[in-house]
């Protein structure tokens, strides 16, 4: 289980620190992942130590992280450790976040190159603190991998950019290949689930992303177990629909703390199955639902798949 305080002073996540315990169930059989202790982990995690590079990976502590890193496939996350926002689901350092690192995008290029990796995703933390919420620095990744690393595709996971104007169209810009922006929760859930945010600005903001290139593959996510009702998921299958975004992913939400929001259920995967079903019906080229579904967990090989289905829904 992981701890609320680093073993340094600075208190991981201070606003969740005088929060009562929340009950934490049992996890079922389906939702346990092998320790990650593979040759591969190792070559993975002495690359991203080697560039001074964080990994929502380790950060959130993503269950896949030892399947992932055991292929070398890691998820950089950029403009720090530290996120300006306390989202009761998330694992993610809060504070007060440090200057960018100018040298970041050189690094994170540098990584993608010896990891050798063919596709890329690139996330951070919330940055509300700068002007622009951290596109600029967003575009200046993307622009360094493209430098180094031609043939390698870019996904981007954003935030909401505290919907700072001109903020999505400077990523849009830099032209990664998949645009994601997760909505993580359904609308009824956002208050205590991901206070800092409004669920229909970021569902204008991947709407945006259509307007602005009608070619870019737009992605999104949310987790379930965290108390939502079934019809609240298919109403967000709408709303995705509605903006025109073209792959969605479900996955269980695991607490990672005590402080955190509770478990309310673990969904069975015969559910998974069910809403992945669906969301086909309705129009998604791509879909990936299952417990241990993440954003970037099997993104090159989801990529190449989603590729697949556009060119045949326009052949």
């Amino acid at each position: 289980m992981t701890v609320v305080f680093d073993a340094a002073a600075r208190p991981r996540h201070p606003e969740k620190a005088h929060r009562p315990d929340a009950p934490a169930l049992k996890k079922p059989e389906w939702i346990r992942v092998k320790a990650p202790v593979s040759k591969g982990y190792g070559e993975t995690a002495a690359i991203v130590r080697a560039h001074d590079l964080h990994t929502v990976c380790e950060e959130a502590g993503c269950p896949n992280i030892g399947e992932c890193w055991d292929k070398k496939h890691a998820t950089f996350m950029i403009m720090g450790d530290t996120c300006t926002r306390a989202c009761a689901f998330c694992n993610v350092k809060t504070g007060l976040p440090g200057a960018l690192d100018a040298a970041e995008p050189e690094h994170v290029a540098q990584a993608t190159a010896k990891l050798g990796l063919k596709h890329v995703v690139v996330t951070s933390v919330d940055r509300d603190d700068l002007d622009d919420g951290g596109a600029a620095h967003f575009a200046a990744v993307i622009r360094a991998i493209r430098a180094q690393c031609p043939t390698t595709t870019i996904e981007v996971l954003t935030p909401d950019f505290l919907r700072k104007e001109g903020a999505v169209a400077t990523v849009v810009a830099a032209r990664p290949d998949v645009f994601n922006h997760n909505l993580e929760t359904v609308p009824s859930k956002y208050l205590t689930v991901r206070p800092g945010a409004r669920y229909f600005a970021s569902i204008r903001l991947l709407q945006q992303v259509k307007e602005i290139d009608p070619t870019m593959f737009t992605k999104s996510g949310i987790m379930v177990g965290l108390g939502e009702e079934r019809n609240e998921i298919l109403q967000v299958m709408d709303d995705l629909r509605a903006a025109d975004v073209d792959f969605l992913t479900i996955g269980q939400y695991l607490q990672p703390t005590r402080k955190h929001h509770p478990v309310v259920r673990f969904v069975p995967p015969d559910e998974f199955k069910g809403y992945e079903t669906v969301a086909y019906a309705k129009g998604f080229l791509m879909v990936s639902a299952s417990p241990l579904t993440r954003s970037s967990h099997h993104a090159g090989e989801d990529f190449a798949r989603l590729k697949t289905a556009r060119d045949g829904r326009v052949g």
